[in-house]
């Protein structure tokens, strides 16, 4: 069975608790076991990530979830890029299946509408390519027909 880690950043947290939503709902549709770790914000997600991944990792891919808002300041700036350059340097240094939801939003609503399950449903859309990335980890390289006449 495969087994995913959610690592799951929940400074805004009603934001957190729909991605989250999203993404257990797609894990249990795809009869995946999976565990939930929480982080205060999406600056910490690649230290998880790195702390969990250090060793050989009982997990066989990885979701993040979190949020960043634009505020006042360039502190969002410093947030999304950071948080995502961390992400992506563990993704390619150890070889990771990740599927990857961190929000970077204008506003509170633009953040719901992702989040929510019922609207844009990101937390779902993030287990669907980390399992996707599972499957080409694997060697599974199922091409479109488009793939294919290009291949």
């Amino acid at each position: 069975m495969t087994k995913v880690l959610i690592i799951e950043a929940v400074f805004y947290e009603d934001v957190s608790d729909m991605l989250r939503s999203g993404a257990v709902e797609a894990l249990k549709a795809q009869n995946a076991d999976f565990d939930i770790l929480t982080v205060p914000g999406a600056l910490e997600i690649p230290a998880a990530l790195n702390f969990l991944t250090q060793d050989k990792s009982e997990y066989d891919a990885f979701v993040v979830l979190g949020c960043i808002i634009r505020g006042e300041t360039s502190h969002y700036d410093i947030v999304c890029n950071e948080s995502a350059r961390g992400v992506y340097d563990l993704v390619h240094a150890r070889n990771l299946a990740l599927g990857n939801c961190i929000l970077t939003t204008e506003n509170r609503q633009q953040a719901i509408v992702r989040a929510d399950p019922q609207q844009k449903n990101k937390g779902g859309d993030a287990v669907r390519a980390a399992l996707r990335m599972l499957q080409l980890k694997n060697g599974d390289y199922q091409f479109s027909s488009a793939c294919k006449a290009a291949a």
